[in-house]
Formats: C-alpha cells, sequence, structure tokens
C-alpha cells in the first residue's frame, strides 16, 4: 500500500488484460495499441488467449512501441480444470515470446508456476465471472495478484468485482495484490474502464515488470491516489476529490470518512492490528481506486 508513493520515479497509467484478432479481439493488434495510444495511456498488454484454436499466440507488440508507449508482452493462459470443472483463466504478464504451449496433462495451476518462473506477473483472473472458490485461490500458488475489477466482466454480465475473492485469499494468508483491467475485445464498449498506476524510473517494459513485481501501483476506475503515509496508528490518505475514503480488512473491519469532495482522510489503523487492510476511494460517480493491501505486525 505504502510502497508506490515513497519509491522514485512516476505513475504511469496502463491496461494488463486486453485481446486482438490474434485470439477472439475485433481490432488488430495495431490498432488494440492505437486505441490505448489515443486514449491517452502509457502502455498496454495484448494477453491473448493462448489456446490451440488460435495457435496459443504470445502476441509481438514491439512494432507498435513508441517514444510515448511501450507494451508488455503477454497472454491468457488456460488449463484444466478449476473445482467447477472448467478451464482456468489467468494472467500472465512478461512472458518470453517462446513461451512454450501446455504439455499435455499441464494444469492451470501448474502452467501459471511455469509461466512465474519464467519472469511473468500473475494475476487470477475475473474470478467473480466463472464462480472461482477459495480452493481454486489455495490451488494457484504462483498468483502474484486478483483481477479486483474486470471491466468486460462487468459490461457485459455484471461480473466484473473480485474484491470478494480477493478479500477472501488475503484472509487466509495468501499475499496477493491488487489490479483493475479492461480485459478489452473491442465488443460492447468494453475498453478504458479499469487500468493500473504503475510507479517506475521510465516508461519501459523493464521497469514496469520490475515495479508489478515489487507491488509499486494501485488499481483504479478513475479516482487517483495522491499519497498513502503511514503516521503511527494512523494511515493518511490524500487522493482527487471523492465521496469516500476507506480502509478495509478481515471480516467487518473499516475505517472511513465520507463526504463531499474528500481529498484527505486520517484513519485508524486499531482495527486491523495484526491483519492486513487495503485503501479504497469512492468518487460521486461510483468510480473506484484500489491499492494493495497492508500487512501490519502483531
Amino acid at each position: 500500500m505504502l510502497d508506490p508513493f515513497s519509491a522514485p520515479g512516476r505513475f504511469w497509467r496502463g491496461n494488463l488484460h486486453g485481446h486482438s484478432s490474434a485470439s477472439d479481439g475485433r481490432k488488430t493488434p495495431a490498432e488494440a495499441c492505437q486505441a490505448y495510444i489515443d486514449a491517452g495511456y502509457d502502455f498496454t498488454c495484448l494477453s491473448d488467449h493462448f489456446r490451440e484454436i488460435y495457435s496459443y499466440p504470445i502476441t509481438d507488440t514491439r512494432p507498435f512501441r513508441t517514444d510515448g508507449f511501450t507494451t508488455l508482452i503477454g497472454a491468457e493462459l488456460h488449463g484444466p480444470a478449476t473445482s467447477r470443472g472448467v478451464d482456468w483463466h489467468v494472467l500472465a504478464v512478461g512472458l518470453p515470446l517462446d513461451f512454450a504451449p501446455p504439455a499435455e496433462g499441464e494444469t492451470g495451476p501448474a502452467l501459471s508456476r511455469r509461466a512465474a518462473d519464467a519472469g511473468a506477473f500473475v494475476a487470477i483472473a475475473h474470478p467473480h465471472w466463472y464462480q472461482l472458490q477459495p480452493q481454486d485461490g489455495a490451488d494457484l500458488d504462483a498468483a502474484h495478484a486478483v483481477e479486483v475489477y474486470n471491466h468486460t466482466s462487468a459490461v457485459h454480465c455484471d461480473r466484473g468485482d473480485g474484491a470478494v475473492f480477493l478479500d477472501a485469499m488475503l484472509s487466509e494468508g495468501r499475499r496477493l495484490m491488487a489490479v483493475a483491467v479492461d480485459d478489452s475485445h473491442w465488443k460492447n464498449g468494453d475498453a478504458f474502464g479499469g487500468w493500473v498506476m504503475v510507479k517506475a524510473d521510465e516508461n519501459t517494459p523493464e521497469a514496469l515488470l520490475a515495479a508489478l513485481h515489487a507491488g509499486r501501483f494501485y488499481a483504479s476506475q478513475g479516482p487517483e491516489f495522491h499519497d498513502i503515509a503511514r503516521e503511527g496508528d494512523e494511515i493518511v490518505i490524500r487522493s482527487s476529490p471523492v465521496e469516500a475514503i476507506m480502509l478495509v480488512g478481515p471480516v467487518s473491519q473499516s475505517s472511513r470518512q465520507h463526504g463531499r469532495n474528500l481529498t484527505r482522510a486520517r484513519l485508524d489503523l486499531s482495527p486491523f492490528a495484526g491483519t492486513w487492510c487495503r485503501a479504497v476511494l469512492v468518487d460521486a460517480m461510483g468510480r473506484r481506486a484500489w491499492s494493495n493491501p497492508l500487512w501490519l505486525a502483531p
């Protein structure tokens, strides 16, 4: 929670999960990257579906990098099988272009471990969309993060929120982070709804990937965290104008402040002693931003 605001560098805005015509998206890779450039993003990742039907694409977006815009190489990985008996959906950002297709019988968790071992930042994709269960989260032991918000899942079937799943994993002791993504397929307004703000010295694939692994980012639909700092047993949060600034933790623990055009709050950490909390902003339009968790010593 605190590291993005104490680390050097600046924040870069990017989408980590999106698709192109290399799998089931409606835009070519060039068109998809250009759309993010036109929308003012600093970077994106085309994470096309890593399936045999699409010839296991790792979409090479290097030709679409510019002086002000970069790309991360990744894919959405699939393999058998969740507790519901369906294929896994796992986001892997920072894959090598020669990442090998799944071996016969390689499960989703095993494929995810291989991606993490190859240097990828691994996120549990849209858990609400396909009803992942707590045991699934335990099985996917290579994950670094959960999609706390997936815009396509919200737009298409009102299942974009991954916060319940994330909090269940945190309360089981899993030190997972939170990303917001588009999962853009360029259908029905499914782009530009969720992103990450990554703190790095420069807008390069190497610097961004290192910052993701280090947790130097926050997730948003619009509101901005300007600073999060700990002062003794309190957290001081500065933000863009919002209606609520909150800390949430296990079970029903929370500290919060509500009002109009809030830009600062001082919140009590005592409800979260010995466990975790994370910060949430909510603006007047209901859009949210989410910090990564802060783990507190007993």
